[in-house]
Parts: structure tokens; sequence; C-alpha cells
């Protein structure tokens, strides 16, 4: 990703202002925001910005006449807008006023950078090439971690952590990731502690083993599950990530292009693979980033 995009938020929900310039700032972007049309005029005579993320509804000057304005002191300015569900005739109407592209509330944050992205390289002046690994990867710094020798107990708390920490509001939305990446101290990949994996490893041992007799197996019907699923989570809780978690994903570069992505990962058969420079793991891919791209080029954005 392009170093230093200069991003303007335009909205007069402070609550979206505030919580949008934290996310886009963790993920690279250097970003201004302003509470209304009037006070983005003025902040891009004085400061201009690649990108201008611009809302439609807004008391005083609406998105409309704003983007005329912001028309008017810079041409290559590149405005996407955000319309409700039921604005979205008005948001067409923007693009034929100049508008870059338009989203609809709520947001999915991977979307909403994605734009900004493409947004971004279309005011260079660059052609839209096929992206990369590296361009649609979460980085490493914005995925939990956790190291291996921790309980069970301390990987949930951080796996909730990541969804409680998740930022959203009636205009934006950042997800939890659903697992948590394991590091050894060297800080080499170890493995992943997933949902799915807390799932297997509440279940009684006995239900991987050899097939019982027909008099053990009596024991073992669900019948004689009642309490069992509360026994399981507290004695798993004191156990070592180490004993629970998967192995590490199958790891692919950097600068991979997305259709090998997609066939390393359906041959894998895996939902999550690391992403490497040099060796060291710097991201993470799920099939949702990938899911995120093919609605982006089906869109036609």
């Amino acid at each position: 990703m392009p170093e230093n995009i200069k991003v303007l938020m335009v909205d007069d929900e402070e609550q979206f202002r505030v919580t949008t310039s934290k996310i886009l700032f963790r993920r690279g972007y250097e970003t201004t925001m302003a509470g209304s049309g009037e006070e983005a005029i003025e902040t891009l005579k004085k400061s201009p910005q690649d990108v201008v993320i611009l809302d439609i509804k807004m008391p005083g000057m609406d998105g409309h006449e704003a983007l005329a304005r912001i028309k008017e002191i810079d041409p290559n300015a590149q405005v996407i807008m955000l319309t409700g569900h039921g604005g979205l005739e008005s948001a067409r109407e923007a693009l034929k006023l100049g508008a870059f592209d338009y989203l609809t509330k709520p947001c999915e944050i991977d979307l909403l950078a994605s734009k900004i992205r493409d947004a971004y390289l279309a005011r260079q002046g660059g052609k839209k090439e096929e992206k990369r690994t590296g361009d649609i990867m979460i980085p490493i710094e914005d995925y939990t971690t956790i190291g291996p020798e921790s309980t069970v107990r301390e990987g949930i708390d951080r796996l909730r952590e990541s969804f409680q920490s998740s930022i959203s509001t009636s205009r934006i939305m950042e997800t939890g990731h659903r697992s948590i990446v394991v590091f050894e101290k060297n800080g080499e990949m170890a493995g992943i502690l997933s949902i799915r994996d807390l799932i297997a490893g509440v279940r009684p041992g006995y239900l991987s083993a050899p097939k019982p007799s027909m008099a053990d197996s009596i024991v073992y019907s669900p019948m004689f599950w009642t309490g069992l699923f509360t026994s399981q989570v507290k004695a798993l809780a004191e156990k070592k990530i180490r004993d629970v978690m998967s192995e590490a994903p199958p790891a692919v570069e950097k600068d991979t292009n997305l259709m090998e992505l997609a066939d390393l990962m359906y041959r894998e058969g895996v939902r999550r693979m690391a992403v490497t420079r040099k060796g060291k793991v710097v991201g993470i891919v799920r099939e949702q980033e990938l899911f995120f791209e093919m609605a982006r080029i089906i869109s036609g954005a």
C-alpha cells in the first residue's frame, strides 16, 4: 500500500469521525476529520487531500453541494460518497457529478480501505492493476496474538476482547478475527487458536478413541452428557494453548498474485494463510479478504 495516503473524512456524526480515524490510522492512513461540508471546503483550501470520504446527508451544505465545491478546488480530487440504503439513486447521481465511487451504510472497514486504495491509485493516474496478497491482507499488528505457553483461559479472554474491541457505529463496522495467532518467543509462528479448535478441545477424549464395547457405549451415550459441557470447559481452560491450537497455516509471499493465492487456499483446504516478506510473517489473509475482492471486481469498482 502506498505510504501516507491523506484521507479527509466528512460526516456530521462525531462518533463516526473519531472511530474511523482510529481504524484508518492503525492501517497507515493519515486521516483528517471535518464535521460539515463547509468545514471540509476550508480544510481542502489549506491542505490538499488524496481521498475524500463524504457523507451525502448532512445539515447545511449536503454531500452533492460539497462534491461540486471540492471539484472546483481540486478537479483531481477522488471522492467516495457514503449513503444509506434509501439513498442509492442520490449516490449514483453523485457518480455522474464526478464522485469516484459510493458505499452504503453500514460500511465494512475492509471494503472502505480497499476503496481508498483504489481512489488513491486513480488520483495518481495509475492503471487499476490486479492487487497482490499484501494489498488485501490484515497486517499482523492488527491481529490478536498470544504465546503457546499461555492457558486456554487467557486465549479465550484475548479472543473475546477482539470481538468486544471491534468498533461499530451506524456507519462503519470492524469485525473480530475469530482466531488468534500463536507466536513463539523467537517470533516464529507456532500455530492458530480458532473457535473450532476450542470446540474440538471441549469434546471428551473417548469420542476419538477406538469404538468401545456395546456395554461401554451405553455409558458414552449422549443420554449421560448432562453437565459434561461445563466440566469439560473448566478443564480445558487450564490447558496450554500449545495443546489445543492448530498447526500454523501455510505461508504465502506478500507479492503473490491473487489467482495463486486462491488456488493455494483451495488446494490446501484452509480458510486463512500467513503472509510473509523475506521470511517474516507480516500479515494474515483470510477467505473473507478474497471474497471482498471478488465483490469489488464484480461491482465494477
